[in-house]
């Protein structure tokens, strides 16, 4: 039998990490290849991970076709759906998957739109109309994840660095704190990922704050405005210490803020700094 690999379909789905390699590997040992390898003529587009081992260990195994394709992009669409179906499949994974539906559904419709109604009236026919991805709304729903997450992944996608998406997918943080971090320049994406899970973390809620305006707490004298004699004389007062405690809070958090600011900026100095020893050395 030949089994043709396309390095395209292959690589067009994540690959499975280290463990869940391992793990699929020695459930193949143990119990064989259960699931039939799906070909498209000769091309394998589901089962590649299964027939790598199997043609490993020479464990036996089965294929079915699936011949209801016409073009590449069918298969790719395909792939999606059927990854969208396993509960394995993590949410940012749920969306990068439905985006890339997204532009796939979305370019077969500018080109559709460039031929003649008599052509894309007979396509119609023979192909139809695929689910609606165009909206962050239907976006979503294929994905099964909310509108704000289904940005978050667009923003990843857009501006993070390899090094950031691969924690994210491999779920050392969620997506909404790589969706934070991926507002840095690259290198200093690639510092908090050499840092681990918490310089992460830290990095991701100065962020945060640094875009959060304080707003100053009222005095008790803006909050007591009547008053007579000594009592209100006293209570004037009280709201004058208040305000000025309140002052001297704010100058200690302003400082307080300019110090961690301050340390995570060393810490990614000495990050990228760790990063050039180890390649002077490894060179």
């Amino acid at each position: 039998m030949n089994i043709i690999i396309n390095p395209e379909l292959r690589d067009y789905i994540d690959p499975l990490t280290t463990q869940e390699f391992l793990a699929l590997e020695r459930s193949l040992l143990k119990e064989g290849c259960r699931d039939a390898l799906v070909l498209w003529g000769e091309t394998l587009i589901d089962g590649h991970n299964r027939y790598t081992i199997c043609q490993k260990h020479s464990i036996p195994f089965q294929t079915k076709q699936n011949d209801q394709f016409s073009s590449i992009e069918d298969v790719m669409l395909w792939m999606i759906d059927n990854h969208l179906a396993r509960r394995s499949v993590s949410n940012f994974q749920r969306g990068v998957l439905a985006l890339r539906k997204k532009e796939i559904i979305t370019e077969r419709r500018k080109q559709q739109s460039k031929q003649e109604k008599v052509a894309e009236a007979e396509l119609a026919v023979k192909e139809p109309d695929p689910v609606s991805v165009e909206t962050r709304d239907e976006i979503a729903k294929v994905a099964g994840l909310s509108k704000p997450a289904v940005a978050q992944i667009e923003k990843i996608r857009k501006a993070a660095t390899p090094e950031l998406v691969e924690a994210v997918r491999a779920g050392t943080i969620s997506i909404n704190t790589a969706a934070t971090i991926a507002a840095l320049p690259g290198e200093q994406q690639v510092a908090a990922v050499a840092g681990g899970k918490k310089e992460l973390q830290q990095a991701a809620r100065q962020l945060r704050e640094s875009r959060t305006p304080r707003v100053p707490k009222e005095s008790n004298a803006d909050q007591t405005e009547t008053g007579s004699g000594t009592q209100g004389e006293t209570e004037a007062n009280l709201g004058t210490n208040n305000s000025t405690a309140s002052s001297h809070q704010s100058a200690d958090m302003s400082e307080l803020e300019r110090l961690r600011a301050e340390n995570f900026s060393l810490k990614q100095q000495i990050a990228q700094l760790q990063a050039q020893l180890g390649s002077s050395v490894a060179n």
